[in-house]
C-alpha cells in the first residue's frame, strides 16, 4: 500500500466523520401557499404546507396548524376581514393547490365554501370550534 493512499483514504475518513456529525439540515420544504398584505405591501398573515399541515401564520408569529385546508383559509379570510372593518385595505394572495383542497374539503361536506366560513365563525363564537394545533416553539413564520 502506498503512503498517498493512506492520506487519501484518511482524509475520506476525515469527511465522513465530519458529514455524520454535522446538524441535519432541514429536510422537509416549506411551501408558501397564501399571502394576506396591507396596501404598504407588509405582510400580515400567510399560509404554509408543511409535513402535510396547513399552517396559519398572523403578525409574525405562528397560530397554528391543520389538516384542513378549508379551516385555515377561512380564518385567515376572517382575520382580512377583520383589518377591513378597521379601515385598512388588504390584498390577500392564494395558491391554487391551496384553493382546490379547501374547495375539495367543503364541497365533500356538501357546503359552498362561504356557508363553511359561516359555520366556522358561529362555532368559533361560541366557543366550539375545535382548536388548531398549537405552533412548535422551534417554528418562525418568515
Amino acid at each position: 500500500m502506498s503512503i498517498n493512499s493512506k492520506v487519501r483514504r484518511d482524509a475520506r475518513k476525515r469527511r465522513m466523520e465530519k458529514l455524520r456529525n454535522a446538524p441535519a439540515a432541514a429536510s422537509v420544504a416549506i411551501e408558501p401557499h397564501a399571502e394576506l398584505r396591507d396596501e404598504a405591501g407588509q405582510l400580515l398573515g400567510g399560509i404554509v404546507r408543511r409535513d402535510g399541515e396547513w399552517t396559519l401564520g398572523l403578525g409574525g408569529r405562528i397560530v397554528g396548524g391543520s389538516d384542513s385546508a378549508a379551516r385555515v383559509l377561512a380564518m385567515l379570510k376572517q382575520a382580512a376581514a377583520l383589518h377591513e372593518r378597521g379601515g385598512g385595505s388588504i390584498r390577500l394572495s392564494c395558491s391554487p393547490v391551496l384553493s382546490a383542497a379547501a374547495q375539495r374539503e367543503v364541497g365533500e361536506q356538501g357546503l359552498s365554501f362561504e356557508q363553511f366560513q359561516a359555520r366556522l365563525a358561529e362555532e368559533m363564537a361560541s366557543g366550539r370550534a375545535a382548536p388548531m394545533s398549537p405552533p412548535d416553539a422551534s417554528e418562525a413564520l418568515h
